[in-house]
């Protein structure tokens, strides 16, 4: 973003001998395109945190920027709106998750301080649920407001390449539009990978994307990986009382201190989280009651070992 600050505020900064490789600059680049062409000083390709400071900051310089965010759904059909992952399936929900479950676990203490409360409290996966997505959605909305506000121009469609000045994109109505500016910023992120060599893994189980969009509770989950994702989702599973399962291939935690990743997973372990270690999984199959059987290898004996789990969550 700040590399695409300093082009803006100069003629002679980046990218700018792209301009002088074309005639007319990006209008040049993309005359001659489809009707409702539009040209721009900055194009922002992904709505996420990075994207929307970019454009925001652009914008406050005096320069004329649009963004483009589209989400393609996930296998299970799941999309959010404006705000990137952090917004939707990341930091936000994950935290407002968290919290819900250290209540809980505040709740169970509350009667040695005191509190007389009815035990064991109950908690409701759809209330929670309901009011994190609720959340989540008044963030979308004031991300698009703030866009308003600076005068950039939100466009909701998968945006691709015409050339290095131009992008093309379809609206809802089936419209054709393209965009050209003279600066383009890729910010689209990532997405959770599938395991696809796993049999059943796409058919079957969801990611973070899906997760904190479930209507009802996930129910006995069974987390596959050892990242950080892995361990947070897992976390909160057992906080707010649900069965969770960690299956970890090799170590948790790869690239962070070891010494503090096992205080971390000891931790897990105490509170209720179980830990398969060496374990990978080789296929998911649904039964007939709906429940997902999973078969794992133990790496070490090359023992297989089977269970059944009413979700199975990739974080790997």
């Amino acid at each position: 973003a700040a590399a695409a600050m300093a082009a803006l505020r100069s003629p002679a900064g980046l990218f700018w001998w792209r301009l002088r490789a074309v005639p007319g600059g990006a209008r040049g680049a993309a005359s001659g395109g489809a009707a409702g062409q539009q040209c721009y000083d900055l194009l922002v390709i992904g709505g996420g945190s990075g994207g929307l400071a970019c454009a925001k900051e652009a914008a406050q310089l005096g320069k004329k920027v649009a963004v483009v965010d589209y989400v393609s759904p996930s296998p299970r059909g799941t999309s959010w709106g404006l705000g990137g992952t952090c917004v939707n399936v990341g930091c936000i929900p994950k935290k407002l998750m968290h919290q819900a479950a250290l209540l809980g676990g505040m709740m169970r203490d509350a009667p040695r301080y005191g509190w007389e409360m009815a035990q064991p409290a109950l908690h409701s996966w759809r209330k929670m649920a309901e009011a994190v997505q609720n959340h989540v959605k008044s963030l979308n909305w004031g991300h698009r407001v703030q866009l308003q506000d600076r005068k950039v121009k939100y466009f909701n469609f998968k945006a691709s390449f015409v050339n290095k000045h131009t992008v093309c994109g379809v609206l809802k109505g089936g419209k054709e539009i393209l965009l050209s500016a003279e600066h383009i910023v890729i910010a689209t992120g990532g997405r959770p990978r599938y395991p696809t060599h796993i049999e059943g893994a796409v058919e079957y189980g969801i990611t973070s994307d899906d997760l904190f969009w479930l209507k009802e509770s996930p129910g006995k989950t069974l987390v596959v990986g050892a990242s950080y994702v892995a361990l947070e989702c897992a976390g909160f599973l057992t906080g707010l009382g649900l069965d969770a399962t960690i299956m970890i291939r090799s170590i948790p935690l790869r690239a962070f201190d070891q010494q503090m990743a096992s205080l971390v997973t000891e931790h897990m372990a105490v509170h209720g989280t179980r830990i398969l270690k060496g374990c990978m999984p080789l296929r998911v199959e649904k039964l007939p009651d709906g429940q997902l059987q999973v078969t794992w290898v133990d790496l070490a004996s090359d023992r297989r070992d089977m269970g059944t789990f009413d979700t199975v969550l990739w974080a790997t």
